[in-house]
């Protein structure tokens, strides 16, 4: 990780600004899973599990959050979701859960996987405390994403899965790139840049009623910095 700090109260800033991912369980058939994210050894006071908060916490007013553009085709929607759902703002008026209905809105429309993905979703999100603690230094986020790929991973999963378990048009899709996060410090800008990886499960099934005339839609998401490959 990257910084342009000057001072120890500094450090102190990019250490809040560059926490808030923790760790979730693997499920499915060995591909899908939650969100993970890097602890230092021997911390005693690691941060509590990721939740979902209630509906109603964003602010009147506001402007709603970064929308997954829909598309057909699956590496520019995974490209769209990763996009989305790494770009923030604490001083927006919004609440994690305002940020989580836009990945949620392209969620699996049969239902069947809409838990899980809320759950990965709030795994990838500062929890509500730790939101309003970055909320003081006006922090924000953003991902430049390097390079995405299906990885040769998937083709062994697909062999591995029996008839029916997995949604017509199923693919997978694993994102590297950059996440960046930005911060005022005492009137002054700091910012903290760290490397990400994962993966996008998806479907992009042919067109039906109940596949929203084509589009691609999100199934799960991998262990953050722990993708398929």
């Amino acid at each position: 990780m990257k910084t342009n700090l000057a001072s120890w109260s500094r450090g102190r800033l990019i250490a809040v600004i560059a926490a808030g991912l923790v760790m979730l369980l693997l499920i499915g058939v060995g591909v899908y899973g939650l969100i993970t994210g890097p602890k230092r050894p021997g911390d005693p006071n690691p941060d509590p599990a990721p939740t979902v908060t209630v509906p109603g916490e964003s602010e009147p007013g506001r402007s709603g959050p970064p929308r997954v553009v829909p598309s057909n085709d699956p590496d520019e929607f995974a490209r769209n979701v990763a996009e989305a759902l790494f770009a923030w703002d604490t001083g927006s008026g919004l609440m994690p859960l305002d940020y989580s209905a836009a990945i949620l809105e392209v969620g699996d429309p049969s239902g069947h996987e809409q838990a899980g993905l809320a759950a990965d979703v709030a795994g990838y999100l500062p929890n509500r405390e730790a939101w309003i603690e970055l909320r003081k230094y006006a922090t924000t986020q953003h991902l430049t994403i390097d390079n995405s790929f299906v990885p040769e991973a998937w083709g062994q999963a697909v062999e591995q899965a029996h008839p029916g378990q997995l949604p017509a048009g199923a693919t997978a899709i694993t994102i590297e790139g950059t996440g960046h996060r930005e911060g005022v410090w005492n009137g002054e800008p700091v910012t903290s840049e760290h490397a990400v990886s994962f993966t996008v499960f998806l479907a992009c099934p042919p067109p039906a009623p109940q596949f929203r005339t084509g589009l691609c839609h999100v199934l799960r998401l991998s262990q953050l910095d722990n993708p398929l490959r």
